[in-house]
């Protein structure tokens, strides 16, 4: 079974010192160790930014992809190979600004991959420009004035999405952050943990001082049970879910917030549908038989070609359209 460190690529994180990055990149390589999942049926996919650069320094199958395109590209590799653990790491600029589209489809479709939300408030690999998770009214050093738009709560957009898993944690709780992972890892359907991540070095409003002074874990009440186990205590749950995000920030929660084992996903709805699913898709058909030849006849593919495509006909040895 892989260890830790052979989960760690030789490439040097090159992130400030001091980032929030280097936690959130620990807890991630820490579960995989200790989630015992193969390298070689793993995939991490990026956007851009500073999280961007995350594929390029865990050992396994890694995409850095395009801005706001991560999740996306993550659905296309768990549509095509559901067997494959998929992880998006995007930032709240990425995953929220451009990408919010893609955010929220991935909640309405349940495909069973974990997004991880890097949330510093800024676009920090661009010198520190207000993201969508800036609070409204917040003045950082990298803006000349006060921010003039309304902050989107991750968590709110995840849960009215239909995220079935919805977590929050924080880049510097790095063993209850890897707890998180590992949860969302095992959970069947679309996750996402929206990880606080102080940028050191452009948000000097959300230093790892202001959230060492309101953080709390919601594991530390008794009666906290976030699981939907039946259809029934979804409603209850997902309000109570809500309360929580909803929390003004002089109290932070972090933790799991709800998980819904009850709704199906979108692999197993595909199935429904489409009986040869996932046993027979392009990237696991055989593409050349034992012989090294086609595995389909020219006459099989023409068949083929007039029954969904055009009608084609045969004619002095050559197929042509029909009429």
């Amino acid at each position: 079974m892989p260890d830790r460190w052979s989960f760690k690529s030789t490439v040097w994180p090159d992130w400030c010192p001091g980032c929030g990055n280097y936690g959130i990149l620990t807890a991630l390589i820490r579960s995989l160790e200790e989630l015992g999942v193969d390298p070689s049926k793993t995939v991490v996919v990026s956007g851009i930014g500073c999280s961007g650069k995350t594929p390029h320094f865990v050992n396994v199958n890694g995409v850095h992809t395009l801005h706001g395109r991560a999740i996306p590209f993550a659905m296309g590799i768990k549509l095509a190979r559901p067997e494959l653990t998929v992880v998006v790491h995007g930032g709240d600029g990425d995953l929220l600004g451009i990408g919010a589209g893609h955010f929220v489809a991935l909640g309405r479709r349940n495909l069973d991959i974990v997004v991880i939300l890097h949330n510093n408030g800024v676009y920090g690999l661009t010198k520190g420009q207000a993201s969508p998770t800036l609070p409204l009214g917040s003045k950082t050093k990298g803006i000349p004035r006060p921010n003039l738009q309304a902050a989107v709560n991750p968590l709110m957009l995840a849960l009215a999405a239909g995220y079935t898993f919805v977590a929050r944690g924080y880049a510097f709780e790095g063993e209850h952050l890897k707890t998180l992972i590992k949860k969302a890892v095992e959970h069947k359907g679309s996750a996402i943990i929206d990880v606080l991540q102080p940028c050191v070095t452009f948000n000097d409003i959300l230093t790892p001082e202001y959230y060492k002074a309101r953080i709390y874990k919601l594991e530390s009440d008794p009666g906290w049970d976030p699981v939907v186990r039946t259809p029934e205590e979804r409603e209850a749950k997902l309000l109570r879910a809500v309360q929580k995000a909803l929390e003004p920030w002089d109290k932070i929660p972090i933790g799991v917030l709800y998980a819904d084992e009850t709704q199906s996903t979108m692999e197993e709805r595909l199935s429904e549908r489409l009986k040869i699913y996932p046993a027979l898709n392009p990237s696991n058909s055989p593409i050349s038989g034992a012989d090294g030849g086609p595995v389909i006849s020219v006459d099989d593919f023409a068949k083929a070609f007039s029954d969904y495509i055009v009608e084609v006909k045969k004619t002095q040895g050559r197929f042509n359209l029909k009429g």
